[in-house]
């Protein structure tokens, strides 16, 4: 579909792209990459097919955002899928459902059953980090932005990585039910409960990572969280603690937001949401953010100068029972789109 006949106020069309919008990457200022990868979750399996289904779910959705009036208009495009994560994801995801039930089953990584399944594991694994780095190179390096569509939560770590390699200091806020901060979670080193420990390690330039509402999460991590000065807390029970005391939730917002750098990554696990918003997540937790609370502190962010340089959307998992969670996740990918183009706020002469 040409720019000239697209209709915003039209029927969705289902051209393949996220939203039906008629961009090209190549003159558009946001480039969305899709990671159907979900290789290493340990609990429930099926993100991999998040980005087809929130592209079918994103042609419902109306065009008009309060928050971020006309900022799609500027281009949202979307980059050619690589579906051969898929199909490498499938082959993978066997040889990790074996590790899993061996260690369930009171098995050592150290087994012979298992020394080579986590091996094949861990390469497929950095094959897929080189894939996105080199994806997200491509767009950051012709002046685009990039947001990720996962997949499971181990996918940005390449796009975190581009980022890293091209800015001098950024943060990161995460959204998340989970802290992500185990190393080599079931011997899975780029495991979607290790992306954040991962990115600690690697990524010096992320200097502050900031989470809010973890609330399912190891000792360890806990230890870990509290004892380094790049990570701030906000946990799930500490912020409704605030809330039952009488504070607002537009005042917390103002504090998570107090103690991020000018520049900031958003890393937005869907299960970071409460249960209705998302039921069929991998790794659900009981408590969460409403969407609307989660959209406040996103709307927050902007409203107080600070650019979003990247973000991710993960851990969507659509299920043939319903279509709340596809539906969920094209409801806040477009925000993070419209929101991420407000705080960059320089219009693209090839806008619609």
């Amino acid at each position: 579909m040409e720019q000239k006949t697209f209709d915003p106020d039209g029927v969705g069309v289902a051209t393949g792209t996220y939203f039906g919008l008629p961009f090209e990457p190549e003159t558009s200022e946001l480039v969305l990459i899709s990671a159907p990868w979900d290789v290493t979750v340990s609990y429930g399996a099926g993100t991999a097919y998040a980005p087809d289904a929130i592209i079918e779910a994103s042609t419902q959705l109306d065009f008009y955002e309060p928050l971020a009036p006309d900022a799609w208009r500027r281009g949202i495009a979307t980059a050619d899928v690589d579906y051969t994560l898929l199909e490498q994801s499938q082959r993978l995801r066997s040889d990790a459902e074996r590790v899993i039930d061996h260690l369930e089953g009171g098995g050592s990584l150290d087994d012979d059953y298992v020394v080579r399944k986590v091996r094949r594991v861990n390469d497929g694994s950095r094959a897929l980090n080189a894939n996105i780095e080199a994806q997200a190179a491509r767009w950051l390096d012709a002046g685009k932005l990039v947001g990720l569509v996962g997949g499971d939560h181990s996918t940005p770590y390449g796009l975190i990585r581009a980022l890293g390699a091209r800015r001098a200091s950024f943060g990161v806020l995460h959204i998340d039910a989970h802290r992500d901060l185990r190393e080599a979670y079931e011997g899975f080193e780029y495991s979607h409960a290790s992306i954040m420990y991962n990115v600690l390690r690697d990524v010096p330039q992320v200097t502050r990572l900031v989470q809010v509402g973890v609330r399912d999460f190891s000792a360890a991590e806990a230890a870990l969280a509290e004892s380094s000065e790049r990570v701030a807390s906000f946990d799930d029970l500490s912020l409704s603690g605030a809330r039952f005391r009488g504070e607002t939730w537009d005042a917390l917002c103002r504090k998570i937001v107090e103690t991020l750098p000018e520049e900031v990554y958003v890393s937005f696990d869907i299960d970071g949401l409460s249960f209705e918003n998302c039921p069929h997540t991998g790794t659900p937790v009981c408590g969460g953010l409403s969407f609307n609370e989660a959209v406040w502190l996103l709307d927050t962010l902007v409203r107080s100068g600070r650019r979003i340089v990247g973000f991710d959307l993960v851990e969507v998992c659509p299920s043939p029972e319903g279509r709340i969670d596809a539906i969920t996740g094209a409801r806040m990918l477009w925000k993070l789109c419209g929101l991420t183009l407000k705080s960059n706020n320089q219009p693209n002469q090839n806008s619609l």
